[in-house]
């Protein structure tokens, strides 16, 4: 049976989540990637363990993580019952439903229908009576909005998630579900999004201006870009890579030329800073305090300590800054 490190809150920062009195780990342990089917039991268990004794005390997830959809709900579930279930009220624990998850009409998007009997599946799977967060993972175009926050609304008023989250919405549509959930008291307190040195969306949508003027939190997914910002494929794609082994994510034509010279012009200013590539790429994004916490994956204990690491320098000068802008803002696009 687990124990966990009595020193586990010693080190890790922890900001407050937009104007909420809910306070978030600076590093969040994401199970988009190594905690499906195709996993090995024994490694997630060991990657949770390193994330709790570190003061990681967020886990992320989603309805359709896995592979299967639903597997990383499942094992974690497991994983949570076997070792975690007397620090539950430690932890923070979200999901997510939003995207393709069961045969038919009502296993996709926004309805009221979908969101509410995910959640209840979520639970299941995870052994849980209540997420801290749940989250709609992405805009829906046909879905009225009303309705979408609406049943955010009951899952709060159900007792089964304690605060709302949106993900991947833009600022514009944001700001507009923020106005519905307030005038309905739902405590609704972060948003998730892709951000990285790479990709500079939610720069230009708005969503992180709009976050911070409304006083939500936000918290960032893919802060590497998938690998490219490591020192993975600086000098060539390895043959165990995530581009050989699964397109789905990294593409192989992605990794331009071009590129590589930019990332090996990165790579050389983080040493200099006496930081991985990967380290200041973590804490560039939490260099402006707009940032809550960023969601990291791991497929080793180790590749996550490198991770919580990063928190430990999040300063940078004007002139890193401008570098930094200077060898990433022509590539900055959705990756």
């Amino acid at each position: 049976m687990y124990t966990a490190d009595e020193k586990r809150y010693d080190t890790m920062q922890y900001r407050r989540c937009g104007r909420s009195g809910l306070l978030l780990p600076s590093i969040s342990l994401g199970f988009w990637h190594n905690f499906g089917d195709t996993g090995v039991y024994s490694n997630m268990e060991k990657i949770c363990f390193t994330a709790f004794d570190n003061g990681v005390t967020h886990f992320d997830l989603a309805n359709n993580y896995g592979p299967e959809p639903g597997s990383a709900e499942r094992n974690f579930g497991r994983i949570f019952d076997e070792n975690f279930r007397a620090y539950r009220d430690e932890m923070i624990i979200s999901t997510k439903a939003g995207y393709d998850m069961w045969q038919g009409p009502y296993g996709d998007w926004g309805s009221r229908k979908y969101l509410l009997v995910s959640l209840d599946q979520s639970l299941r799977r995870m052994g849980l009576d209540y997420v801290d967060i749940f989250y709609h993972h992405r805009m829906d175009p046909e879905t009225p909005l009303e309705e979408t926050m609406g049943a955010l609304e009951q899952a709060v008023r159900s007792g089964k998630a304690l605060y709302a989250g949106l993900s991947n919405y833009d600022g514009e549509t944001l700001r507009r579900a923020a106005t519905i959930l307030e005038e309905r008291h739902v405590p609704f307190v972060i948003n998730q999004n892709c951000y990285n040195i790479l990709n500079r969306t939610i720069e230009k949508n708005g969503l992180k201006e709009t976050s911070q003027r409304i006083g939500k939190g936000l918290i960032c997914f893919s802060p590497l870009a998938q690998g490219m910002l490591t020192d993975r494929y600086l000098n060539g794609i390895p043959a165990d890579s995530r581009v050989c082994t699964d397109g789905r994510f990294l593409r192989r034509e992605q990794l331009t030329e071009e590129l590589i010279g930019r990332l090996r012009g990165l790579n050389a200013l983080a040493a200099q800073r006496g930081q991985t590539l990967a380290e200041m790429a973590l804490a560039w994004i939490l260099r402006d305090g707009a940032v809550t916490s960023v969601l990291v994956g791991a497929s080793r204990p180790q590749q996550l300590l490198d991770n919580i690491r990063a928190a430990e320098n999040t300063s940078f000068t004007d002139e890193e800054l401008r570098e930094i802008d200077r060898l990433s803002l022509d590539s900055a696009e959705q990756r």
